[in-house]
């Protein structure tokens, strides 16, 4: 509804001005598209949007539905320390550009196109969870970067979610090389020690249903450590909710 001072419509002429003398372009190439942030047609269809069926544990894509509790072999054999996982995409190259620019490219404006796909895929977790963590970084990363993706994207979904968003609970308390080009062992030892819940913010996790926040799950080696200081802090269920999650055929070894 217009505002009754007219500052509205101002607002809206001024945009169309600025469209006009800088059209906005896709997020990803340098097409024109009718609004910021946004995807060109060719750029949308290089994404892969995860639907069903899928595991209901980890999230990952399955073969068969088999029904809407179906957890994967691998998910049985080797149980997260989370409860559940969701993500919108698998992680291509699409994906994978569009991840790059939010999180090394000073562009945390495209959190707010990303959020709605996330809010789609973990609709179903966030009906009933009591607050939003992003999965944090350390403070001189942070001070680099200047923001932080996770929260960005926290930012989104505790708006569209009714959700209460908690910046001040989960601390990364030790700087990690970065995990790019690790293995699963690697990763796993290179976060060890490396997260930890505030003192003085444990009941805000204690016996309630927290929803960790992040870009990517890969390996999930980052999500594991996180889940499991949550655990220890008293939490009664851990679930995850990223952009997108790397898709590989289950490879399971007995």
């Amino acid at each position: 509804m217009p505002r009754k001072d007219g500052t509205g419509d101002v607002r809206n002429i001024v945009a169309g001005i600025g469209n006009f003398l800088l059209p906005p372009r896709c997020a990803l190439c340098t097409v024109t598209v009718t609004r910021a942030p946004a995807l060109c047609g060719s750029c949308w269809e290089g994404l892969t949007f995860i639907e069903g069926p899928v595991c209901a544990r980890t999230g990952a894509p399955l073969l068969y539905d088999l029904g809407p509790q179906t957890v994967s072999l691998g998910a049985m054999i080797r149980p997260p320390a989370y409860d559940v996982a969701r993500a919108a995409l698998s992680y291509d190259a699409t994906a994978r550009e569009l991840i790059k620019k939010l999180k090394f490219a000073n562009r945390p404006e495209l959190a707010a196109m990303m959020v709605p796909w996330m809010y789609r895929a973990g609709r179903d977790i966030l009906e009933d969870a009591d607050c939003l963590l992003p999965v944090p970084l350390h403070w001189t990363r942070l001070l680099a970067r200047r923001y932080n993706q996770s929260a960005e994207l926290g930012r989104g979904l505790a708006r569209l979610g009714n959700v209460a968003l908690r910046v001040d609970v989960l601390k990364r308390v030790k700087r990690t090389r970065q995990q790019v080009g690790l293995t699963r062992p690697m990763r796993k030892k290179n976060l060890q020690g490396a997260f930890a819940v505030a003192k003085s913010r444990r009941a805000v996790v204690t016996d309630r249903h927290v929803v960790l926040v992040d870009d990517v799950l890969t390996t999930g080696a980052t999500v594991e450590a996180c889940a499991k200081v949550l655990r220890r802090a008293g939490a009664a269920k851990v679930s995850v909710l990223t952009v997108a999650r790397v898709v590989m055929p289950e490879r399971v070894h007995i």
